[in-house]
């Protein structure tokens, strides 16, 4: 019979190595975000309280 400890910290494992996986790739990709806004205009996009109470038109 399997030790149930074991089988919970493998698991554990598992999800911190999905976890930072997915933490490194979302890093990597803001940087990337980053590089192309620093390397072109400004972002136009409505963001932030502002947009939030923006009527939409129509």
């Amino acid at each position: 019979m399997k030790d149930r400890k074991g089988t919970a910290a493998k698991g554990e494992d598992a999800r911190k190595a999905r976890l930072a996986e997915a933490l490194r790739t979302n890093l990597a990709k803001r940087k990337a975000q980053t590089r192309a806004r620093r390397a072109g205009d400004a972002d136009q996009r409505p963001q932030g309280i502002e947009a939030a109470q923006a009527k939409p038109e129509g």
